[in-house]
């Protein structure tokens, strides 16, 4: 459990986690139909308002324009509905998973010979069981889920984009290999800052445990002076291994919001220009889905770089 790999996601590992899935697989399944579906109602609302604006706003038809709105309402609701079974199921699938993850690794303690604990740190075990059980459980809950559904949106986004301008397309894939580049180092440095973290916080249980056992020494010999500042120190190595991972983050998300705000004024920008200098009539509606479409597949990119921090974090427990 203490080795790494040293990537930022070992395959291997994550198969060996997911057999912990089987008694469960029709809710897996389940969830994973969700995801399905979330992809397709979120696809279905930019769509829907560029319709509004191309064929009921502009040729002022009141009947479309009840029509689409009403299944706007339709598409609202079975997205809402989706997402509600898909944060359910996905976090039960993971506490249910943690919960049998946790009573063999319980039972496996339970195996261990008295020398094994008099040799062994009692805080670094409880952070074992406790700590990084709960941080596994958060693969399936917060991580693995999460993740696929927001690649199937970004898929289904490309796609409908490709359909329904490929120029305007361009244009939104051409800034995505910056996206895509700064993420792999966003990832690569929080990998090494989760580790970082997850090394200080079994340090600091351990300190702890060891001093509270063994506090009758430590006052015996008036040893508490001493002992706070060796706390203080290993409590604010803690400390600096967070913030380390805050750091990132402030650098990353406000990166990836200015490029997904020059997507869009570049969108705004090539579709008027195309329309001013009569080179090409590009229409409304279709400027508006791409504006809308163009946030939904930077947005999940950010999302994934978020919940990929969450995986990472179960990987290195595990």
């Amino acid at each position: 459990m203490d080795k790494d790999t040293g990537k930022a996601f070992d395959f291997r590992l994550f198969k060996r986690l997911l057999r912990h899935v089987r008694p469960y697989l029709s809710t897996f399944y389940g969830v994973v139909l969700a995801a399905i579906l979330l992809s397709g109602f979120a696809v279905l609302t930019p769509i829907l308002v560029g319709e509004v604006v191309d064929n009921a706003i502009t040729n002022k038809d009141g009947d479309k324009l009840l029509m689409l709105t009403m299944a706007m309402l339709g598409t609202l609701i079975g997205e809402v509905l989706s997402q509600l079974y898909f944060n359910y199921y996905a976090n039960w699938l993971g506490e249910s998973v943690i919960m049998d993850i946790r009573i063999k690794l319980f039972d496996h303690l339970m195996g261990f010979k008295m020398k094994y604990y008099d040799n062994s740190s009692i805080g670094l075990l409880v952070t074992r069981a406790v700590t990084d059980m709960q941080r596994i459980g958060e693969i399936f809950s917060q991580g693995f889920f999460v993740i696929v559904s927001d690649l199937l949106k970004m898929l289904v986004v490309a796609v409908v984009m490709l359909v329904a301008n490929w120029k305007l397309s361009l244009i939104v894939f051409a800034v995505l290999p910056i996206i895509l580049y700064a993420t792999r180092l966003f990832q690569k440095a929080m990998k090494v800052a989760f580790i970082e973290v997850r090394a200080q916080v079994s340090n600091l249980n351990s300190f702890v445990q060891e001093r509270i056992t063994g506090m009758k020494i430590v006052q015996l010999f008036t040893r508490e002076e001493i002992e706070k500042e060796k706390f203080r120190k290993i409590n604010e190595k803690h400390q600096n291994a967070w913030l380390k991972t805050v750091w990132y983050n402030s650098i990353f998300f406000p990166v990836a919001e200015i490029v997904s705000s020059i997507t869009v004024g570049l969108i705004v920008w090539y579709g008027g220009l195309q329309n001013v200098a009569n080179i090409s009539r590009e229409e409304y509606g279709t400027i508006f889905m791409f504006i809308l479409l163009s946030s939904m597949l930077f947005r999940p990119l950010r999302q994934i770089a978020d919940k990929f921090n969450t995986l990472q974090m179960g990987m290195v427990a595990a």
